[in-house]
């Protein structure tokens, strides 16, 4: 009877170990996405990739439109229907889903240590103790520059800033073209391809911008004067009407062959490669002085986060270790030039910019947005007080001792470490 009773039990543990492999390997998974210009890499390329892999889990992208994906991602949560896979905005917007409860731990997820600190930072709790999304794709920042101008007018790259005011200066002088290609009327330009783009430099990245939010140092120390100083200096460069002028009037302006210098975010290549019929490159932001060590703005962008409330987090964690892979970190890389892995792998970008994008993390030290972690919670917000003073310093309308100023009057309102 007790013999019985052993082989009974076992085969009962067989076969609940089968089922739930079986589970497993019928899984079906839905991503919940505001990405709805890529669907057609995720069903043709990304999807098919993992199900030569895992070929029993089913993987269905469902899409919202960008400006609904927020509140209709709330909704599906808290109606319990959301899909099983979250595709996690950076810093606060996820940080929130996960001190709501929606989004689970990945902290011991097979494949996250193939992500720096600093590519966790955007999907990680203050104290870092908890990492709640897999790290996708940063963008960089730098210059995209026309290489059939420069060589007209006889131009370098420029390493130095002194170096990049000769060469604008040389472009205003010598030819019709506008040296630097950027309005101001839409403002983030000014902060986002201005202040955020060649501000490392100064306040030395990681070093500085931890340094702020841990209150040893100041928005208003002479790193960001400086900063503010240097983007003073391109408003004599930046041709006529470009108080009015937006952001699709700049990538025009480009695209047409009229400007030789745009303050570019990586993620313009692919406009600029459809559009554009001339030969043009990139370049880091010039440092200061030689010598100086350089850094760029590697902005995290984008990351996939497992919904709390799904009954498929078993077939969840395996597509998101393998998204963690070296497989999944070229194909994203390549079908999307100037969205980069921010995985630890060495991808061969195949697009020739994004390419010599990517190339600068091997001799620069990368970093992020300052205003983007923690210090955009109070009011005044610091990415939009960021917006208007960039913009007034570039529009000559406020100098930068007072831009910067402004920036920590404003953080010092509600922010305790900089009170």
């Amino acid at each position: 009877m007790m013999k019985k009773l052993i082989s009974t039990t076992a085969l009962t543990g067989v076969v609940v170990g089968l089922g739930m492999s079986a589970a497993v390997a019928d899984a079906s998974l839905t991503i919940e996405s505001w990405r709805n210009d890529d669907a057609d890499i995720w069903n043709e390329k990304i999807i098919p990739a993992f199900n030569k892999v895992h070929p029993d889990i089913k993987v269905t992208f469902a899409p919202t439109p960008p400006a609904d994906y927020n509140a209709g991602l709330n909704a599906k949560l808290a109606g319990g229907t959301a899909g099983d896979l979250i595709t996690c905005r950076p810093f606060d917007a996820s940080l929130d889903l996960y001190n709501k409860g929606h989004l689970t731990d990945l902290g011991s997820l097979d494949g996250m240590d193939n992500f720096s600190d600093v590519a966790k930072s955007a999907w990680q709790t203050d104290d870092g103790k908890a990492t709640f999304c897999l790290p996708m794709a940063s963008v960089i920042h730098g210059f995209i520059y026309n290489k059939e101008i420069f060589e007209e007018v006889g131009i370098d790259v420029p390493k130095t800033i002194p170096e990049f005011m000769d060469a604008v200066k040389k472009i205003k002088d010598e030819t019709r073209y506008v040296p630097i290609a950027m309005g101001t009327a839409d403002q983030w330009e000014a902060a986002t391809m201005g202040y955020q783009n060649v501000g490392p430099n100064f306040w030395k990245g990681e070093e500085g911008r931890k340094a702020v939010i841990d209150g040893k140092e100041k928005l208003s120390d002479d790193a960001y004067v400086k900063t503010f100083e240097h983007l003073a200096q391109w408003k004599d460069y930046m041709g006529n009407g470009y108080k009015a002028q937006k952001y699709p009037d700049t990538q025009n302006l480009f695209t047409l062959g009229r400007a030789a210098i745009y303050p570019a975010g990586s993620w313009d290549i692919t406009t600029f490669n459809s559009q554009a019929d001339f030969k043009f490159g990139a370049f880091p932001p010039p440092v200061p002085a030689n010598g100086d060590e350089c850094y760029i703005s590697d902005h995290t962008d984008i990351a996939l986060g497992i919904n709390a409330a799904s009954p498929n987090k078993e077939a969840a964690e395996k597509f998101l270790s393998w998204m963690a892979t070296s497989e999944f970190a070229e194909i994203y890389s390549n079908s999307l030039p100037g969205f980069f892995s921010l995985s630890n792998h060495k991808v061969e970008v195949q697009d020739p910019v994004a390419q010599e994008f990517v190339s600068w993390r091997d001799s620069c030290k990368s970093t992020i947005r300052n205003s983007y972690q923690i210090l955009s919670r109070g009011t005044p917000n610091l990415e939009n007080e960021l917006w208007n003073v960039s913009a007034q310093v570039l529009n000559g309308t406020m100098s930068p001792e007072d831009a910067a100023a402004k920036t920590q009057d404003g953080l010092a309102k509600w922010y305790k470490p900089q009170m």
